[in-house]
Parts: C-alpha cells; sequence; structure tokens
C-alpha cells in the first residue's frame, strides 16, 4: 500500500455520498495508470452496510474505524487517525470528495503533513508517471492544468458530479480495522443534536437545480421556483442578494460563497448572473435563463434564454410539465 492511491468516504450516518462513488472511480483509474492498489477509508460507528457498499466497488484495501466516537464527523478524530493512518503507510496519493467534511479533512491533511492541496479538481490523469489534475480558477473563468510532479502525498480533492459513478468489481477486498486515536474524553468538539433542513434534495448532490435571484422580489416570490423544483424532484437554490436579502436561508446561495453545484440542469430564476454566481453554477451540463432583460451576464451563459417575466413564465412551464408527467 506504500505507493497505492487512497480514497477517503464520506458518508452521513452510514450513508454514503454520491461524491464518494466518484471519488473511487478515480482513484481506480489512477491506480490503473500507476499500476498500484485503491485503498478506501471509511471511518465511523456501526459501518457495516457502508463497508459491505464500499465492497462493491473496490476489490484491494478498506480500511475501517468502527468506533462511537467517530459516529459523529468532527476534524479533531478523523483528522488525527487519517494522519496516522499516513504515517504507518505512506500512500502515495490521498482523494477525498470536494465536500464540507471532506474539505475539513483536506485541510487538516495538508497542516499535519506539510503538503499542499489541490482543491476543488475536475480531471485527474496521469501522464509519463506524474499526476496531472485541472481546476476552475478565476471564478470557474479557466481552466488551471497542475502538474503534482515531487510532491509527496499527494492531497486531490474532487468536484462533486465532475465525475462518473464507479461501477461494481469482482472479487473481495481486504478489510483492514483499525482502532481511533483520541478518546471521546480528548475531543473537545461534541455534537449534541441534528437539525433537519427544510428541502429533501441536496444541491451538491441535485440532477436538477432551480434558483431563485433578486427578481423573485421577496420571500413569497419563491413560492413559484419551489413548484417547478418539486414538479421536477429538483432542489432549490438562490443567488447571494436573494440570501442577503433573508428571503431564503444561507444553505440555498449557490455561488463563490456559497455552494458549488454541477447538475444536469440548472435553471436560473430572475437571476442576473453576477460573475460570483457564476462560479458556482457555470459547469452546469444544461442551463437555462428566465430573465426579463436579455442583457443580463446570465443570458450569455445560458444554453437556452427565456426572456420573460417570471411571475408570468414559471406557472404556465410548471403546468405544462405537469400535465406531461401525469401522462
Amino acid at each position: 500500500m506504500g505507493s497505492g492511491v487512497w480514497v477517503y468516504i464520506d458518508h452521513f450516518k452510514g450513508n454514503g455520498l454520491a461524491a464518494s462513488w466518484e471519488a473511487i472511480s478515480v482513484a481506480k483509474s489512477v491506480a490503473s495508470q500507476l499500476d498500484t492498489s485503491v485503498t478506501v477509508l471509511v471511518f465511523g460507528h456501526q459501518t457495516d452496510e457502508l463497508v459491505s457498499e464500499v465492497a462493491t466497488y473496490v476489490s484491494d484495501t478498506i480500511i475501517v474505524c468502527d468506533d462511537h466516537t467517530m459516529e459523529d464527523f468532527r476534524i479533531e478524530p478523523y483528522g488525527a487517525l487519517a494522519a496516522k493512518l499516513y504515517q504507518n503507510y505512506k500512500p502515495h496519493i490521498i482523494l477525498l470528495p470536494a465536500t464540507t467534511r471532506g474539505r475539513d479533512l483536506s485541510a487538516f491533511l495538508s497542516i499535519d503533513l506539510g503538503v499542499a492541496v489541490v482543491a476543488d479538481c475536475t480531471d485527474v490523469n496521469i501522464e509519463e508517471g506524474c499526476t496531472q489534475v485541472t481546476r476552475p480558477v478565476y471564478a470557474g473563468k479557466l481552466n488551471a492544468r497542475i502538474s503534482l510532479d515531487n510532491l509527496h502525498p499527494q492531497i486531490i480533492s474532487l468536484r462533486p458530479r465532475a465525475f462518473p459513478k464507479v461501477g461494481e468489481c469482482d472479487g473481495m477486498a481486504e478489510i483492514i480495522e483499525v482502532e481511533p486515536v483520541m478518546t471521546e474524553s480528548d475531543i473537545m468538539v461534541k455534537v449534541l443534536d441534528y437539525t433537519a433542513a427544510d428541502y429533501d434534495v441536496s444541491l451538491v448532490d441535485a440532477n436538477i437545480v432551480v434558483s431563485g435571484g433578486r427578481g423573485v422580489g421577496g420571500p413569497d416570490g419563491f413560492d413559484p421556483v419551489r413548484e417547478l423544483a418539486s414538479v421536477l424532484g429538483a432542489s432549490v437554490g438562490a443567488s447571494r442578494a436573494a440570501v442577503d436579502s433573508g428571503w431564503i436561508p444561507y444553505d440555498h446561495q449557490v455561488g463563490q460563497t456559497g455552494k458549488t453545484v454541477s447538475p444536469d440542469l440548472y435553471i436560473a430564476c430572475g437571476i442576473s448572473g453576477a460573475i460570483q454566481h457564476q462560479a458556482g453554477m457555470r459547469t452546469s451540463k444544461i442551463i437555462v435563463a428566465i430573465n426579463k432583460d436579455v442583457e443580463a451576464p446570465i443570458m450569455k451563459l445560458a444554453h437556452y434564454g427565456v426572456v420573460a417575466d417570471l411571475f408570468d413564465f414559471l406557472p404556465i412551464f410548471t403546468a405544462e410539465l405537469k400535465s406531461r408527467f401525469e401522462k
């Protein structure tokens, strides 16, 4: 395992995130090019089902820490264990999904191991034995190609929905069980409770995102946006202007200071398309903009533009979709 590729599995209460399966896909591709092995890290509590799911995708090695101190993601015990495992095995590449928890862990490892992180990558390949990665820069206007020569380890976080999900494999992985590094009394952070979000579909994982901006005019203006999202099975997003105005919680914000999304379909309703917003959604496969202003910046980025008042267009569009889906 000393020269292998490692993958951290991000999950919540044993439910693996889609970005984790994408990360395994990248790991297997890179390991194949390097002729090395893939090792998956699974930390948590009562993880048997999660480990079994991981084993359907990986036939090399799974390192498991199943302990009550690892039940909730806390950077202290997770980071300490990951750093110790690196010192024991010295993997060449460490891949993490660029989720909230993945970003925290990659930053911890960067500081603890004294190496830089290449964050939010959209492509990873091996050329002449050297790792080459691509990541967006300048608010997504350009893609930077970075060569990771003579960097050890190479810590790379992967943008969710930028890679395909891994396929199932044959063979049986070796499972190595390890103990946590910290006891509960050593951990300063305590998780007391969780508050359920008021939406069903995660922005980062959504196939479709319907977002509202300043053009919705107020909190009630999100009603037609939510109705369209409900019909499409989509997640509801928002621009910073809508969030700063208090019309919708911050959790819905898409953009440079919010969430970065890459859905198959992004529908922008009443959003002008400032560069800060584009930074969070410009990698969407298809972008539809609904705006009264044909000169709005979002219209130049959109694949399809609808020049209309969203309050006139959305009810008609939503009703038409409902009628078609009911057939």
